[in-house]
């Protein structure tokens, strides 16, 4: 396992819509294992283009997994929440966005085994945004206001 360099607002890659994984491939699952490392160091949630590569595979965890996201589908949402949101893509800042509050979601797992999750709240938006980076779109398309600069001290009083 290792640590993915992680890729950049303004970097093509994040742009771009990924491809469906058709078979978990042990190059695969050697992604989903450094995907999860990658997010333990820095955060909670990566998807497979914030590390260069377009596939339609993602990581959470927001105390309540690892969940892993193969071709992820939202089939169902409800309720609404709004608050703030940062990515690893977006260094230093965040913004408000308006996501739902709850949040079902189809997909297969690493062995490509169907699942289906539901989440609410902190999981839901995290849902959300993981595979909005899927189809190539960051948080800072649905930010209502300005963005904010987030310091390193903020951060920590988190």
């Amino acid at each position: 396992m290792a640590i993915r360099k992680l890729r950049y607002e303004g970097d093509p890659v994040l742009g771009k819509v990924c491809k469906e994984v058709k078979e978990m491939t042990p190059h695969l699952k050697e992604l989903v294992q450094d995907m999860l490392e990658t997010m333990y160091a820095e955060g909670v949630g990566l998807a497979a283009p914030q590390v260069g590569v377009l596939r339609r595979i993602a990581v959470i965890d927001v105390g309540e997994g690892p969940y892993v996201f193969v071709n992820p589908k939202i089939v169902e949402t409800a309720g609404e929440q709004i608050g703030d949101e940062g990515c690893l893509s977006v260094p230093g800042k965040s913004g408000t966005v308006r996501r739902p509050e709850y949040v079902k979601t189809v997909a297969f797992d690493a062995d490509m085994n169907p699942i289906e999750v539901e989440g609410h709240g902190l999981f839901a938006r995290a849902m959300c945004h993981e595979f909005d980076h899927l189809d190539g779109h960051l948080y800072l398309e649905k930010v209502e206001g300005p963005l904010n600069e987030v310091s390193y001290a903020d951060e920590d009083e988190n």
